[in-house]
């Protein structure tokens, strides 16, 4: 399979969530790279948004390089800040409109994510049980900015089943230290692996 890697952040929105030693930048870079290492040892192709941790690329670019690389599966790695723990998997399950009017994802993505991200999300929590809570495989609609649009704007230009994951609440001191660990981060990059497989 094609898998394109999105490690979050920095976009249009800002540079994203930071807890007291932890950026969401440097998590998604750090969680995003071992992730590669893992699916290209399974055999799938795979392609960063970004070529560097801290590359500005907008949400609308990086839904456009997993089209243009036509990837099965866009995997878009993210932290909370806004309280609370554990971890999500946001999915689009209707369209939705950005600012510049665009609509989307197409009926047909949005069946493919309807079908794909929960099974994406079991073999994820799997891999993360003990280490941090599963709050659930979640409609885009049900985050800010998929609140207001209807779907997340990464969402709305994909035209490949797109999942985001909400890794872990960097502003709680348990999640941070879990993403801030090498073993957390290799925990967390094999679970996501193991998400991949499940919709092979």
């Amino acid at each position: 399979m094609k898998i394109c890697i999105d490690p979050g952040h920095p976009s249009e929105v800002g540079e994203g969530a930071r807890g007291k030693k932890l950026t969401e930048i440097r998590a998604a870079w750090l969680v995003a790279k071992r992730l590669e290492i893992l699916l290209k040892a399974a055999g799938h192709e795979v392609k960063l948004t970004k070529s560097s941790e801290k590359e500005f690329v907008k949400n609308r670019k990086r839904a456009e390089i997993a089209n243009a690389f036509q990837a099965n599966l866009l995997v878009r790695l993210h932290c909370d800040s806004e309280g609370g723990t554990g971890f999500w998997t946001y999915f689009p399950d209707r369209q939705g409109t950005d600012a510049t009017g665009k609509r989307g994802p197409s009926t047909e993505v949005i069946a493919a994510c309807k079908q794909r991200a929960p099974k994406f999300h079991a073999a994820l929590a799997a891999g993360l049980k003990g280490a941090l809570r599963d709050n659930g495989c979640l409609p885009d609609v049900r985050t800010f900015v998929g609140g207001k649009q209807g779907a997340l704007t990464g969402s709305i230009w994909s035209q490949v089943p797109v999942v985001l994951v909400e890794m872990c609440v960097l502003s709680n001191a348990k999640d941070e230290a879990f993403l801030l660990s090498e073993a957390g981060q290799d925990q967390m990059a094999k679970a996501l692996a193991a998400g991949v497989r499940a919709v092979e």
